[in-house]
């Protein structure tokens, strides 16, 4: 009982906030309208057919009562025949059918219209995905960007599909009901009206509920599908601290609200049709009374038939009313799903300028000049200059933090230095076609990616139009061959996404194999063999050295050992370059990597 009376004390300034959070999403809805109505536009003639298709339906619908009336009409004046009856039946039947077929059509055609524009919209959005900048993807939740390109299109689809033609009926059929009403007795459309503010009311206080009730409901919803993925996703964890009744006890408190949420939902939002359905008869109750008593009065101009014409629009004119209440919040839902899927594709592409160098071949020679970079303020490397030759194997070491992956980064061009410049065969990096210098190196992350597929499918991904020998070469080259062909199904091996399934010494050893197959002119290592046992690193780090021979390689080391046959040896910290030379000339110095060294099998992290 308390839980009931708490829902019906729900306050009004709910409501107000509800629609004030719900226009500061929609920012600009006349552009975001606009957009939408271009992706409509793919569909141009069948737009346009849909349209008229929407008029013609509502205008037929508001004959068919008018026809009704007047054969009443002549039926109560005795003034009728039976082939005039069966004549006005038959194109009642005639308009009643044409009304329902037309409906079909402009559902089907709409939804032709919909899906056009929103697979072009999703189309769009994926494509220019791939063309921004990394530095995007780190500031955004993967999960974010994930709901925009579903959640929020689909939001717009099923609008699409629904709210357009519900609109532009539900406006000319209440606008012509009106019309028609008046013109036939302006006094039973005044009664007619006067259901409208009560009807107002009843269901504004109703929403002020119903939207509290399901923003609770989706809240509880996005709760408990968080908490099930965090939990699927850490089910290692869980066991290892053998949480599972406390994370059941929690499930079972996050579900229990969405039940009450749910339930509340659903309750209030099953109020509205059984308003507007007292509402109905109410309203058709008082037409009768007094449209019976303006006939008994002899009101001029007021017939039996056009009483029963006012009941049957009666009966239609809060519909209209209803569903564009309805819709209207379903366009601003959409339109606020729109602008944020239009915020993405309104971001600067990585590859825009069209007068920047294009890379046929690299040699190698690498140069920073004076480079400051800081990630959103937080400054990761400062006034660093250092040149590496054609050919020549450079090592990168430091503490956690110090700006190594920085400093990958910004070679393979995924951010721009904010001072000094990147300088790659003596042009500036940012004069630089990004995509044709990317296909001239190799990148082996710290933790990379594998897709879903095949073993050889992730292997090729680093040069689709190699050949079986090829990929199966640079296997042998980075020492994956030999566990790959102990798999069940060899290279045609299915591995999970991200390779599930696979350790992350194998999975990295794929990865290692890729940037091989490209057979790059730059390549960069980034803890290439920081999840690599140690029998295994010793295993590839011959084939390492052999492959590194007459291309610029770039390694940021976990282990020391894997780097003491570096050319040149930066250490950094602080994002500064604080010793460098090869590891003879460092141990001699006894600097901080001589203190490392020292300290034997003590890895160091990546920055």
């Amino acid at each position: 009982m308390k839980n009931i009376l708490a829902a019906f004390r729900y306050k009004r300034p709910t409501y107000t906030e509800s629609k004030q959070k719900q226009r500061a999403k929609v920012e600009n809805p006349k552009e975001t309208l606009f957009r939408i109505w271009r992706y409509m536009l793919i569909e141009k003639k069948l737009l346009i057919a849909t349209l008229c298709m929407i008029l013609l339906t509502s205008v037929l619908t508001l004959v068919g009562p008018v026809i009704l009336g007047h054969i009443i009409d002549q039926f109560v004046s005795g003034d009728y025949t039976i082939r005039y009856l069966l004549q006005q039946l038959g194109w009642l039947l005639v308009i009643y059918t044409a009304v329902a077929v037309m409906t079909f059509l402009q559902g089907y055609w709409m939804i032709t219209i919909s899906q056009t524009a929103v697979f072009s919209i999703r189309k769009d959005l994926f494509i220019h995905l791939q063309k921004l900048k990394l530095a995007f993807f780190d500031k955004r939740q993967h999960g974010e960007l994930m709901s925009r390109m579903t959640n929020d299109v689909d939001n717009i689809s099923t609008t699409l599909n629904t709210s357009m033609v519900q609109i532009v009926s539900s406006v000319i059929t209440f606008v012509g009901i009106l019309s028609v009403m008046l013109v036939l007795s302006p006094i039973l459309t005044i009664v007619t009206l006067l259901v409208v503010p009560i009807m107002f009311v009843g269901i504004r206080w109703i929403t002020n509920r119903t939207r509290h009730a399901f923003r609770a409901q989706q809240q509880a919803v996005s709760s408990v599908n968080g908490f099930a993925e965090e939990s699927l996703s850490g089910q290692a964890v869980i066991k290892a601290y053998a949480q599972e009744r406390q994370m059941i006890d929690s499930f079972k408190q996050k579900t229990e609200n969405l039940q009450q949420a749910g339930f509340w939902a659903q309750t209030f939002s099953g109020f509205i049709p059984k308003w507007m359905n007292m509402l109905n008869n109410i309203s058709f109750a008082v037409i009768a009374g007094i449209g019976a008593l303006l006939v008994g009065y002899g009101q001029v101009g007021i017939t039996v038939g056009t009483i029963v014409i006012f009941l049957e629009y009666s009966r239609q004119f809060t519909r209209p009313l209803n569903e564009l209440a309805n819709q209207f919040n379903s366009l601003f839902s959409a339109l606020a799903g729109a602008e944020r899927v239009f915020g993405i594709l309104d971001e600067q592409e990585e590859h825009q300028d069209m007068s920047k160098q294009t890379i046929t071949k690299l040699r190698g020679n690498i140069s920073f000049d004076h480079v400051t970079f800081a990630y959103e303020g937080e400054p990761a490397l400062e006034d660093v200059s250092f040149t590496i030759r054609p050919g020549e194997m450079a090592a990168f070491v430091g503490p956690t933090g110090s700006g190594k992956t920085t400093i990958m980064n910004l070679i393979a061009g995924f951010y721009q230095p904010d001072n000094g410049q990147v300088i790659i065969d003596g042009k500036v990096l940012s004069t630089i076609d990004l995509n044709s210098y990317r296909h001239h190196i190799g990148v082996v992350l710290q933790q990379d990616f594998l897709f879903k597929g095949t073993i050889m499918e992730n292997i090729r991904y680093g040069k689709l139009e190699a050949t079986d020998e090829e990929v199966i070469q640079a296997a042998e080259q980075a020492n994956a061959h030999r566990f790959i062909s102990r798999l069940p199904d060899g290279y045609q091996t299915l591995i999970g996404q991200d390779g599930g399934g696979l350790s992350q010494g194998q999975r990295q050893l794929l990865s290692i194999a890729k940037a091989l197959l490209r057979d790059p002119d730059i390549l960069l290592l980034d803890e290439a063999t920081s999840s690599i046992d140690t029998i295994t690193e010793l295993r590839i780090q011959q084939a390492m050295r052999t492959l590194m021979k007459g291309r610029t390689s770039i390694v940021v080391a976990h282990r020391l050992n894997t780097i003491e046959q570096a050319d040149t040896i930066f250490v950094l910290k602080d994002g500064k370059i604080k010793e460098r030379g090869n590891h003879a000339q460092l141990l001699k110095e006894k600097g901080f990597y001589a203190a490392l060294q020292n300290q034997k099998n003590h890895p160091i992290s990546s920055g």
